[in-house]
Protein backbone atom coordinates (compact mmCIF):
# COMPACT_ATOMS: atom_id res chain seq x y z
CA UNK A 1 0.00 0.00 0.00
CA UNK A 2 1.67 3.38 -1.03
CA UNK A 3 0.02 4.84 2.76
CA UNK A 4 2.47 2.40 4.69
CA UNK A 5 5.38 2.23 2.21
CA UNK A 6 6.11 6.28 2.43
CA UNK A 7 5.42 6.07 6.27
CA UNK A 8 7.64 3.18 6.74
CA UNK A 9 10.84 5.01 4.68
CA UNK A 10 10.25 7.94 7.63
CA UNK A 11 10.44 5.12 10.92
CA UNK A 12 13.51 3.46 12.25
CA UNK A 13 13.72 -0.31 12.14
CA UNK A 14 12.24 -0.73 15.31
CA UNK A 15 9.58 0.96 14.28
CA UNK A 16 8.96 -0.16 10.92
CA UNK A 17 8.91 -3.87 12.11
CA UNK A 18 6.12 -2.38 14.64
CA UNK A 19 4.25 -0.81 11.99
CA UNK A 20 4.74 -4.40 9.98
CA UNK A 21 2.79 -6.37 12.92
CA UNK A 22 0.38 -4.03 13.24
CA UNK A 23 -0.98 -3.86 9.53
CA UNK A 24 0.03 -7.58 9.44
CA UNK A 25 -2.37 -8.18 12.53
CA UNK A 26 -5.19 -5.67 10.97
CA UNK A 27 -4.95 -7.24 7.83
CA UNK A 28 -5.27 -10.84 9.37
CA UNK A 29 -8.44 -9.85 11.47
CA UNK A 30 -9.78 -8.95 8.50
CA UNK A 31 -9.51 -12.17 6.74
CA UNK A 32 -10.70 -13.77 9.45
CA UNK A 33 -14.02 -12.32 9.72
CA UNK A 34 -14.15 -12.24 5.48
CA UNK A 35 -13.53 -16.15 5.81
CA UNK A 36 -16.40 -16.36 8.32
CA UNK A 37 -19.26 -14.52 6.49
CA UNK A 38 -18.39 -16.11 3.36
CA UNK A 39 -18.70 -19.56 5.36
CA UNK A 40 -22.09 -18.54 6.93
CA UNK A 41 -20.37 -18.48 10.53
CA UNK A 42 -21.15 -15.88 13.17
CA UNK A 43 -18.24 -14.20 13.99
CA UNK A 44 -19.71 -14.01 17.87
CA UNK A 45 -20.92 -16.77 19.33
CA UNK A 46 -23.80 -16.01 21.23
CA UNK A 47 -25.94 -17.54 23.91
CA UNK A 48 -29.84 -17.73 23.45
CA UNK A 49 -32.52 -18.80 26.45
CA UNK A 50 -34.28 -21.65 24.94
CA UNK A 51 -38.13 -22.14 26.35
CA UNK A 52 -40.14 -25.88 26.25
CA UNK A 53 -44.11 -25.82 27.07
CA UNK A 54 -45.00 -29.33 27.83
CA UNK A 55 -47.92 -31.15 28.53
CA UNK A 56 -49.00 -32.46 31.42
CA UNK A 57 -51.06 -35.87 31.85
CA UNK A 58 -52.10 -37.26 34.59
CA UNK A 59 -48.82 -39.14 36.18
CA UNK A 60 -46.19 -37.08 33.93
CA UNK A 61 -43.38 -35.53 35.27
CA UNK A 62 -43.44 -32.29 33.58
CA UNK A 63 -44.10 -29.41 36.47
CA UNK A 64 -44.89 -26.89 33.91
CA UNK A 65 -42.53 -24.65 31.54
CA UNK A 66 -38.53 -25.01 31.46
CA UNK A 67 -35.72 -23.40 30.48
CA UNK A 68 -32.31 -24.20 29.16
CA UNK A 69 -29.86 -22.31 27.00
CA UNK A 70 -28.33 -22.84 23.56
CA UNK A 71 -24.65 -21.74 22.15
CA UNK A 72 -24.79 -21.05 18.35
CA UNK A 73 -21.42 -21.68 17.98
CA UNK A 74 -21.15 -24.95 19.31
CA UNK A 75 -24.59 -26.03 19.45
CA UNK A 76 -24.75 -26.97 23.10
CA UNK A 77 -27.88 -27.52 24.68
CA UNK A 78 -27.65 -26.99 28.43
CA UNK A 79 -30.01 -29.26 30.50
CA UNK A 80 -33.47 -27.76 31.48
CA UNK A 81 -34.17 -26.65 34.76
CA UNK A 82 -38.24 -25.80 35.45
CA UNK A 83 -38.44 -22.11 34.86
CA UNK A 84 -42.80 -21.56 36.06
CA UNK A 85 -44.96 -24.13 37.35
CA UNK A 86 -47.85 -23.84 35.34
CA UNK A 87 -50.15 -26.16 34.48
CA UNK A 88 -50.67 -27.14 30.52
CA UNK A 89 -48.55 -24.67 28.94
CA UNK A 90 -48.11 -26.46 25.75
CA UNK A 91 -47.83 -23.54 23.83
CA UNK A 92 -45.16 -20.16 24.51
CA UNK A 93 -44.83 -17.04 22.42
CA UNK A 94 -42.92 -13.88 22.98
CA UNK A 95 -43.67 -10.28 22.85
CA UNK A 96 -42.01 -8.75 19.88
CA UNK A 97 -40.18 -5.83 21.94
CA UNK A 98 -40.55 -6.64 25.94
CA UNK A 99 -39.41 -9.24 27.76
CA UNK A 100 -42.77 -11.21 28.34
CA UNK A 101 -43.37 -14.40 27.34
CA UNK A 102 -47.07 -16.10 27.31
CA UNK A 103 -48.57 -19.52 27.51
CA UNK A 104 -51.41 -21.57 27.12
CA UNK A 105 -52.50 -22.62 30.34
CA UNK A 106 -55.86 -25.05 30.10
CA UNK A 107 -58.64 -22.84 29.18
CA UNK A 108 -56.76 -19.78 29.22
CA UNK A 109 -53.66 -17.70 28.48
CA UNK A 110 -51.02 -16.53 31.13
CA UNK A 111 -48.14 -13.58 30.62
CA UNK A 112 -44.65 -13.91 32.65
CA UNK A 113 -42.21 -11.42 32.61
CA UNK A 114 -38.81 -13.11 31.76
CA UNK A 115 -35.85 -13.12 34.49
CA UNK A 116 -33.57 -15.37 32.34
CA UNK A 117 -30.64 -14.39 34.17
CA UNK A 118 -32.20 -15.09 37.70
CA UNK A 119 -31.03 -18.12 39.69
CA UNK A 120 -34.68 -18.17 41.46
CA UNK A 121 -37.37 -17.58 39.52
CA UNK A 122 -36.61 -17.22 35.87
CA UNK A 123 -40.86 -16.69 34.69
CA UNK A 124 -42.65 -14.25 37.09
CA UNK A 125 -46.51 -14.67 36.54
CA UNK A 126 -48.05 -11.54 35.14
CA UNK A 127 -51.90 -12.81 35.76
CA UNK A 128 -54.01 -14.75 32.90
CA UNK A 129 -57.49 -14.29 31.05
CA UNK A 130 -59.86 -17.17 30.29
CA UNK A 131 -60.19 -17.83 26.43
CA UNK A 132 -63.92 -17.87 26.47
CA UNK A 133 -63.96 -21.41 24.22
CA UNK A 134 -62.68 -23.54 25.76
CA UNK A 135 -58.51 -25.55 25.91
CA UNK A 136 -55.80 -22.71 24.14
CA UNK A 137 -53.93 -25.13 21.08
CA UNK A 138 -52.05 -22.16 20.08
CA UNK A 139 -51.44 -18.07 20.29
CA UNK A 140 -49.42 -15.69 18.85
CA UNK A 141 -48.95 -11.68 19.59
CA UNK A 142 -49.13 -9.73 16.55
CA UNK A 143 -45.90 -7.37 14.85
CA UNK A 144 -46.82 -4.52 17.23
CA UNK A 145 -47.31 -6.70 20.42
CA UNK A 146 -50.47 -4.42 21.04
CA UNK A 147 -52.82 -7.58 21.09
CA UNK A 148 -52.61 -11.62 21.79
CA UNK A 149 -54.49 -13.89 19.59
CA UNK A 150 -55.41 -17.67 20.33
CA UNK A 151 -56.99 -20.91 18.80
CA UNK A 152 -58.88 -22.93 20.72
CA UNK A 153 -58.90 -26.63 18.57
CA UNK A 154 -61.90 -27.96 20.59
CA UNK A 155 -64.33 -24.50 20.39
CA UNK A 156 -63.57 -23.98 17.05
CA UNK A 157 -62.64 -20.58 17.51
CA UNK A 158 -60.17 -17.26 17.26
CA UNK A 159 -59.80 -15.06 20.67
CA UNK A 160 -58.57 -11.78 20.47
CA UNK A 161 -57.00 -9.91 23.89
CA UNK A 162 -55.76 -6.31 24.31
CA UNK A 163 -52.40 -6.39 26.13
CA UNK A 164 -51.16 -3.66 28.39
CA UNK A 165 -48.10 -1.05 28.04
CA UNK A 166 -45.99 -3.62 30.24
CA UNK A 167 -47.14 -6.95 28.11
CA UNK A 168 -49.54 -8.15 30.41
CA UNK A 169 -53.22 -9.23 29.16
CA UNK A 170 -55.18 -6.58 29.92
CA UNK A 171 -58.39 -8.21 29.21
CA UNK A 172 -60.25 -10.72 26.47
CA UNK A 173 -62.05 -8.48 23.54
CA UNK A 174 -63.98 -11.08 21.80
CA UNK A 175 -64.29 -14.50 21.06
CA UNK A 176 -65.00 -15.13 17.27
CA UNK A 177 -66.25 -18.57 16.46
CA UNK A 178 -66.32 -19.92 13.27
CA UNK A 179 -68.71 -22.12 12.74
CA UNK A 180 -70.51 -18.86 12.25
CA UNK A 181 -68.87 -18.12 9.24
CA UNK A 182 -69.85 -20.65 7.50
CA UNK A 183 -72.68 -23.84 7.41
CA UNK A 184 -71.73 -26.22 7.11
CA UNK A 185 -68.05 -25.10 8.43
CA UNK A 186 -67.24 -28.67 8.83
CA UNK A 187 -65.40 -30.31 5.31
CA UNK A 188 -66.82 -33.52 6.37
CA UNK A 189 -64.31 -35.09 4.33
CA UNK A 190 -62.54 -37.11 7.07
CA UNK A 191 -64.34 -38.52 9.95
CA UNK A 192 -64.67 -37.80 13.28
CA UNK A 193 -61.98 -35.09 12.71
CA UNK A 194 -64.10 -32.77 10.10
CA UNK A 195 -67.21 -32.65 11.51
CA UNK A 196 -66.96 -29.56 12.84
CA UNK A 197 -64.42 -26.32 13.07
CA UNK A 198 -61.10 -27.05 15.12
CA UNK A 199 -58.69 -23.82 14.81
CA UNK A 200 -55.10 -24.95 15.30
CA UNK A 201 -52.62 -21.62 14.74
CA UNK A 202 -53.29 -18.69 14.43
CA UNK A 203 -50.52 -15.12 13.32
CA UNK A 204 -50.31 -12.48 11.32
CA UNK A 205 -49.06 -11.22 7.79
CA UNK A 206 -45.66 -9.35 7.77
CA UNK A 207 -47.36 -5.91 7.72
CA UNK A 208 -49.62 -6.52 10.41
CA UNK A 209 -53.02 -6.10 9.02
CA UNK A 210 -54.31 -9.48 8.28
CA UNK A 211 -54.63 -12.33 11.11
CA UNK A 212 -54.66 -15.85 9.91
CA UNK A 213 -56.64 -19.22 11.32
CA UNK A 214 -55.52 -22.64 9.60
CA UNK A 215 -59.17 -24.61 10.94
CA UNK A 216 -58.49 -28.50 10.89
CA UNK A 217 -62.45 -29.33 10.55
CA UNK A 218 -62.89 -26.72 7.65
CA UNK A 219 -60.06 -27.41 5.56
CA UNK A 220 -59.31 -23.75 5.35
CA UNK A 221 -57.75 -20.98 6.66
CA UNK A 222 -59.61 -17.81 8.33
CA UNK A 223 -58.35 -14.77 7.23
CA UNK A 224 -59.51 -12.03 9.34
CA UNK A 225 -58.86 -7.96 9.02
CA UNK A 226 -56.81 -6.85 11.50
CA UNK A 227 -57.26 -3.34 13.79
CA UNK A 228 -54.77 -3.81 16.54
CA UNK A 229 -55.66 -0.30 18.06
CA UNK A 230 -59.67 -1.06 18.13
CA UNK A 231 -58.78 -3.83 19.12
CA UNK A 232 -61.40 -5.93 16.42
CA UNK A 233 -61.00 -8.79 14.00
CA UNK A 234 -63.92 -8.78 10.78
CA UNK A 235 -63.97 -12.06 8.84
CA UNK A 236 -61.83 -10.98 5.80
CA UNK A 237 -62.42 -14.32 3.49
CA UNK A 238 -61.16 -17.70 3.46
CA UNK A 239 -57.22 -20.36 2.31
CA UNK A 240 -59.13 -23.20 0.80
CA UNK A 241 -57.04 -26.35 1.76
CA UNK A 242 -57.28 -29.58 -0.41
CA UNK A 243 -60.01 -31.84 0.41
CA UNK A 244 -59.23 -34.03 3.53
CA UNK A 245 -55.74 -32.04 4.28
CA UNK A 246 -57.11 -31.25 7.65
CA UNK A 247 -54.49 -27.30 8.05
CA UNK A 248 -52.53 -27.21 11.06
CA UNK A 249 -49.97 -24.52 11.40
CA UNK A 250 -48.81 -22.13 8.66
CA UNK A 251 -45.73 -19.93 8.28
CA UNK A 252 -44.85 -17.18 5.62
CA UNK A 253 -41.70 -17.10 3.56
CA UNK A 254 -38.96 -14.07 4.49
CA UNK A 255 -40.57 -12.16 1.62
CA UNK A 256 -43.66 -12.67 2.14
CA UNK A 257 -44.24 -13.27 -0.88
CA UNK A 258 -45.60 -17.66 -0.08
CA UNK A 259 -47.53 -19.02 2.70
CA UNK A 260 -46.46 -22.66 3.29
CA UNK A 261 -49.58 -24.71 5.03
CA UNK A 262 -48.96 -27.64 6.76
CA UNK A 263 -51.87 -30.27 6.04
CA UNK A 264 -51.97 -32.92 9.56
CA UNK A 265 -54.36 -35.43 8.18
CA UNK A 266 -52.64 -35.64 4.70
CA UNK A 267 -49.19 -35.00 5.81
CA UNK A 268 -48.26 -32.43 3.42
CA UNK A 269 -47.28 -28.99 2.83
CA UNK A 270 -49.39 -26.84 0.41
CA UNK A 271 -47.54 -23.29 -0.98
CA UNK A 272 -49.98 -20.36 -1.49
CA UNK A 273 -49.09 -17.16 -3.52
CA UNK A 274 -50.19 -14.34 -1.00
CA UNK A 275 -51.16 -10.99 -2.28
CA UNK A 276 -51.12 -9.20 0.55
CA UNK A 277 -52.37 -6.19 -0.53
CA UNK A 278 -55.71 -8.29 -0.90
CA UNK A 279 -54.79 -9.94 1.75
CA UNK A 280 -55.60 -13.41 -0.44
CA UNK A 281 -54.10 -16.46 -0.49
CA UNK A 282 -53.92 -18.71 -3.74
CA UNK A 283 -53.32 -22.93 -3.24
CA UNK A 284 -50.31 -23.95 -5.60
CA UNK A 285 -48.29 -26.93 -5.10
CA UNK A 286 -49.01 -29.59 -2.62
CA UNK A 287 -45.99 -31.72 -1.86
CA UNK A 288 -46.00 -34.74 0.73
CA UNK A 289 -43.63 -35.08 3.60
CA UNK A 290 -43.51 -38.90 3.68
CA UNK A 291 -44.61 -41.48 0.65
CA UNK A 292 -47.27 -43.65 0.70
CA UNK A 293 -44.88 -46.53 1.29
CA UNK A 294 -43.60 -44.73 4.38
CA UNK A 295 -47.27 -44.40 5.60
CA UNK A 296 -47.87 -48.05 4.90
CA UNK A 297 -45.19 -49.09 7.59
CA UNK A 298 -46.92 -47.38 10.41
CA UNK A 299 -49.75 -47.73 12.06
CA UNK A 300 -50.76 -43.95 12.59
CA UNK A 301 -48.92 -40.76 11.17
CA UNK A 302 -49.78 -36.87 11.30
CA UNK A 303 -48.10 -33.36 10.97
CA UNK A 304 -47.51 -31.90 13.75
CA UNK A 305 -45.33 -28.37 12.49
CA UNK A 306 -44.00 -26.53 9.75
CA UNK A 307 -40.56 -23.54 10.03
CA UNK A 308 -39.21 -22.03 7.33
CA UNK A 309 -35.46 -20.91 6.81
CA UNK A 310 -34.20 -17.58 7.41
CA UNK A 311 -32.87 -17.43 3.88
CA UNK A 312 -36.31 -18.68 2.42
CA UNK A 313 -34.43 -21.81 0.99
CA UNK A 314 -35.90 -24.33 2.64
CA UNK A 315 -38.99 -25.78 4.56
CA UNK A 316 -39.23 -28.33 7.39
CA UNK A 317 -42.20 -30.28 8.69
CA UNK A 318 -42.57 -32.74 11.66
CA UNK A 319 -44.28 -36.53 11.29
CA UNK A 320 -45.15 -37.64 14.40
CA UNK A 321 -45.68 -41.58 14.20
CA UNK A 322 -43.16 -42.16 11.94
CA UNK A 323 -40.82 -39.69 14.22
CA UNK A 324 -38.91 -37.48 11.83
CA UNK A 325 -38.32 -34.41 10.31
CA UNK A 326 -38.72 -33.87 6.43
CA UNK A 327 -36.43 -31.38 4.69
CA UNK A 328 -37.90 -29.36 1.31
CA UNK A 329 -35.75 -27.30 -0.90
CA UNK A 330 -37.19 -23.71 -2.20
CA UNK A 331 -36.03 -23.42 -5.98
CA UNK A 332 -35.34 -19.98 -7.33
CA UNK A 333 -38.80 -19.84 -9.14
CA UNK A 334 -40.78 -20.61 -5.89
CA UNK A 335 -41.25 -24.72 -6.66
CA UNK A 336 -40.73 -27.02 -3.29
CA UNK A 337 -39.28 -30.88 -3.76
CA UNK A 338 -38.39 -32.86 -0.94
CA UNK A 339 -35.02 -33.95 -0.59
CA UNK A 340 -34.33 -35.52 3.07
CA UNK A 341 -36.69 -37.58 6.13
CA UNK A 342 -34.40 -37.18 9.00
CA UNK A 343 -35.28 -39.22 12.27
CA UNK A 344 -35.53 -37.15 15.18
CA UNK A 345 -33.72 -39.77 17.50
CA UNK A 346 -37.03 -39.40 19.88
CA UNK A 347 -40.88 -39.75 19.84
CA UNK A 348 -43.46 -38.32 19.01
CA UNK A 349 -42.12 -34.82 18.00
CA UNK A 350 -44.74 -32.63 18.33
CA UNK A 351 -43.24 -29.32 17.97
CA UNK A 352 -39.52 -28.56 17.30
CA UNK A 353 -37.64 -25.19 16.03
CA UNK A 354 -34.49 -23.08 14.16
CA UNK A 355 -32.97 -21.12 15.92
CA UNK A 356 -32.41 -17.41 14.65
CA UNK A 357 -29.54 -17.74 12.49
CA UNK A 358 -30.50 -21.08 11.05
CA UNK A 359 -27.87 -23.53 11.76
CA UNK A 360 -29.66 -25.33 14.58
CA UNK A 361 -32.45 -27.43 14.76
CA UNK A 362 -33.72 -28.57 18.06
CA UNK A 363 -36.41 -31.32 18.14
CA UNK A 364 -38.55 -31.68 20.77
CA UNK A 365 -39.81 -35.54 21.82
CA UNK A 366 -43.07 -35.67 23.72
CA UNK A 367 -43.15 -39.47 24.43
CA UNK A 368 -39.31 -39.74 24.70
CA UNK A 369 -38.89 -36.65 27.09
CA UNK A 370 -35.74 -35.31 25.05
CA UNK A 371 -34.38 -32.21 23.22
CA UNK A 372 -32.76 -33.35 20.12
CA UNK A 373 -30.16 -30.98 18.66
CA UNK A 374 -29.78 -31.13 14.36
CA UNK A 375 -27.39 -29.00 12.22
CA UNK A 376 -28.30 -27.27 9.60
CA UNK A 377 -26.25 -27.70 5.69
CA UNK A 378 -26.31 -24.24 4.38
CA UNK A 379 -26.05 -25.38 0.92
CA UNK A 380 -28.35 -28.44 0.91
CA UNK A 381 -30.79 -27.50 4.01
CA UNK A 382 -30.00 -31.39 5.14
CA UNK A 383 -30.03 -32.02 8.77
CA UNK A 384 -27.24 -33.93 10.59
CA UNK A 385 -27.71 -35.45 13.72
CA UNK A 386 -24.62 -33.40 16.12
CA UNK A 387 -25.30 -35.96 19.45
CA UNK A 388 -27.17 -33.90 21.63
CA UNK A 389 -29.39 -34.71 23.77
CA UNK A 390 -31.03 -33.45 26.45
CA UNK A 391 -33.92 -34.52 28.63
CA UNK A 392 -37.31 -32.30 28.92
CA UNK A 393 -40.59 -33.78 30.41
CA UNK A 394 -43.15 -34.07 27.72
CA UNK A 395 -41.90 -31.13 25.57
CA UNK A 396 -44.63 -29.98 22.74
CA UNK A 397 -42.57 -26.86 22.39
CA UNK A 398 -39.46 -24.51 21.58
CA UNK A 399 -38.97 -21.39 21.74
CA UNK A 400 -35.96 -19.25 21.39
CA UNK A 401 -34.94 -15.89 22.87
CA UNK A 402 -32.45 -14.06 23.67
Amino acid sequence: MIGETQMSSELSGDQQTTTRAYFGMKFGLMAMVVLAVLQGSPVMAETLNVWFGTTMPRGGASEGIYHATFDTESGKLSPATLAAKAQQPGFLAMHPNKPVLYASSGNGVTAYRVQADSTDAKLVEMGSVESGDGGVAHLATDRTGSVLLSAQYGGGSTTLYELAEDGSVKRRVQVYEHEALLSPAGSGVVGNRQDAPHAHWVGTSPDNRFTFTPDLGMDKVVIWKLDPSGPSLTHHGFGEGIPGGGPRHMKFSPDGKRIYLLNELALSVTVFDYDAKAGTMTAGQTVPALSEEIKAKERFNSASEIRVHPSGKFVYSANRGHDSISVFRIDEAGQMELVEVEAIRGGWPRNFNLDPSGRWLIAAGRDSHTATVFEIDADTGELTFTRQTQQVPTPICVLFSK
